[in-house]
Parts: C-alpha cells; structure tokens; sequence
C-alpha cells in the first residue's frame, strides 16, 4: 500500500471528476474523518487514516484490500472507475 503519485492523482482526479463534478472536494474534505487514497496491486483504494493506520500491522503480502476501491489503472497507465464507486 502506498501513496498516489502525482501523475496517478491527478488522471484520478480528472476521471472523478468527469462523474462526479466538484463533489470531490467533499470526498477529501469530510467533517467526520481524514480520507486519502491509497494504491494496492494497481488498485485505488478510498481510505479513512484510522483505517490506513491499523492497517500497517498487516504484512503487505498478505493484505488483500482495504477501504473501498474507486478504481484501478491498466497497464496503459488509464484510470478506469468501477461502477460500484459511483
């Protein structure tokens, strides 16, 4: 697990906001909790800091998923949102 890139935010940020507009600012900018996004396996995944936190006691082997997935990037370096991220 680890942070976007600048390159990778920023293609997430331009498919996000193809869909879903200016509301990603409510995305990062939550009053309950901190959130990022986070890279497993080519995977983005949507993650609150306490979660990512926890998470770190995991080996990286063996932790398969964590938060929920918006997308994945293909080999292309393409972003692709999955439907359920909608």
């Amino acid at each position: 697990m680890r942070p976007l890139t600048e390159e990778e935010t920023k293609t997430l940020f331009l498919k996000l906001s193809e869909y879903i507009g200016k509301s990603i600012e409510r995305m990062i900018n939550r009053s309950d909790e901190r959130h990022c996004f986070r890279l497993i396996k080519d995977r983005v995944y949507y993650v609150s800091e306490s979660l990512m936190k926890a998470s770190t006691t995991i080996n990286k082997d063996d932790l398969l998923h964590v938060g929920t997935c918006i997308g994945k990037f293909s080999k292309s370096g393409k972003f692709r949102l999955h439907i359920t991220a909608l």
